[in-house]
């Protein structure tokens, strides 16, 4: 196979998904308006995810994070374990 046909056959993949993200971006625009995208921290699992953020909502602040504050049932039975 030629140099560009190779190229154009990794390169095609990732310009669809780009493409289509692109369609999926400008329709949700039409129909829901501006959006502002942030990180969302999640206090069950411990973990943020990049999503949509309301206007009436702050985004979240990882300089703001307290691990200590993570509640995870493992790391709690472990130290009830250790206790007893």
């Amino acid at each position: 196979m030629q140099a560009q046909t190779i190229a154009f056959l990794i390169i095609v993949p990732f310009a669809l998904a780009f493409l289509y993200a692109c369609i999926h971006e400008y329709l949700r625009y039409r129909t829901e308006g501006r959006a502002s995208y942030g990180l969302v921290y999640n206090e069950e699992t411990g973990t943020t995810h990049v999503t949509g953020i309301p206007e009436h909502e702050e985004a979240y602040d990882p300089v703001d994070y307290d691990p200590n504050d993570y509640n995870d049932p493992e790391i709690n039975r472990s130290s009830d374990d250790e206790k007893s």
